[in-house]
């Protein structure tokens, strides 16, 4: 069938419009222009003339309804020579899409300055729903696993605790040596102008199992290994593996989320012990080596400065964190779409809400040990 063809002739103020030959998906580069150029001859009333028409299908519909749209209104449009085998399916698309585009408003003063807080505040009641969500489905997986404990996947536990466990303690380490050496550092700087060199200890000691320590290692967990869950769970949601689990009949949140979360709610505690221990050392060889302090006079100042409440209140917000970032790592890894940009921006966007919700948890926390005493 030879390509369609659409030949414009005016009549006064109205505007025909004859079709012919083939308008289907096949022809679909002639027929655009041809549509387009139509479009162009500016509004009033328009007929649409289809006798001429050979073959048709969905496309060709769709495009036959654009010559129609573009005169203004359904009441300044006609088609006429329309086929008994093709009218069911022009209804079918005439119907398709008919809200009016939303007039688009100004976004400057007063009103857009309230519009975009009113967007703001709907788009933190999704994200919460969807935070919301997905802690119920981990919750219903627990429960289910609790019931069938050989349902729970021991082997991807194990493999997931050595990845964002024992493969992150060089780096949790090395930074946090770092961080408590560059702490007790500044304290010595300042400190040493009241001549109260022994308090840059008592500042190391609280401030390092209280906060600092869990807080930074919690902060590098969500980039590191909840960008990685984020990651990969958008992978598989890209290639179709969840929807293939489903299809088999398994849970993908109690198959592939539930042992990530385990395995981080485990490994998070004991990478913030050790990142504990390994700041008070970096504070140690600062106090030896820039603040002139015997490291015996160090570790009895220490000694006598924290207690095993102020551990205590660090472990303790530990769990709580891990649990933090693995519901958003998974949540948004499960809402990429088909393309590697949504992969990219669900990843940037877990790490992102992760270390935001580690911060406020954290000074939850804060607020909540301060007002029992701890």
């Amino acid at each position: 069938m030879t390509a369609g063809t659409l030949e414009i002739r005016r009549d006064g103020e109205r505007i025909d419009l004859v079709a012919a030959g083939s308008w289907t998906a096949s022809h679909a580069h002639a027929l655009e222009g041809l549509v387009e150029t139509a479009e162009k001859a500016g509004p009033g009333p328009r007929q649409v003339d289809l006798a001429g028409l050979g073959e048709m299908d969905t496309f060709g519909a769709w495009l036959v309804q654009r010559l129609v749209r573009s005169g203004g209104g359904d009441g300044e449009a006609s088609i006429v020579g329309v086929r008994e085998s093709y009218r069911d399916l022009l209804s079918r698309v005439a119907a398709t899409n008919r809200r009016t585009p939303r007039r688009r408003t100004s976004e400057t003063g007063f009103g857009g300055w309230l519009r975009s807080i009113g967007r703001s505040v709907e788009g933190l009641g999704g994200e919460l729903t969807t935070f919301v969500q997905m802690l119920g489905a981990v919750a219903v997986a627990i429960v289910r696993t609790l019931a069938h404990p050989r349902s729970f996947r021991l082997t991807s536990f194990v493999n997931q605790l050595d990845r964002v466990g024992l493969r992150a303690v060089p780096i949790i380490l090395l930074v946090t040596v770092l961080i408590g050496g560059i702490i007790a550092q500044q304290g010595f700087f300042h400190f040493r102008k009241f001549g109260a060199d022994d308090y840059v200890v008592d500042m190391v000691g609280i401030l390092v199992l209280r906060e600092i320590g869990v807080l930074i290692v919690a902060i590098m967990v969500a980039g590191r290994s909840g960008s990685s869950y984020t990651a990969e769970l958008g992978s598989m949601k890209m290639r179709e593996e969840i929807d293939a689990l489903q299809t088999m009949g398994r849970d993908p949140v109690q198959v592939l989320i539930l042992p990530r979360i385990a395995a981080l709610v485990v490994a998070l505690p004991i990478l913030a012990f050790l990142g504990s221990m390994a700041a008070l050392y970096g504070g140690l060889l600062v106090a030896w080596g820039y603040g002139g302090m015997d490291q015996l006079i160090y570790l009895a100042r220490l000694r006598e400065a924290v207690s095993l409440t102020h551990f205590d209140v660090g472990m303790i917000k530990a769990p709580f964190m891990a649990l933090v970032i693995g519901i958003v790592a998974c949540s948004e890894g499960m809402r990429v779409k088909g393309s590697a940009e949504s992969l990219g921006l669900q990843t940037t966007v877990s790490v992102v809400k992760s270390i935001f919700l580690v911060i406020v948890l954290d000074g939850f926390f804060a607020i909540f040990f301060a007002s029992i005493g701890m």
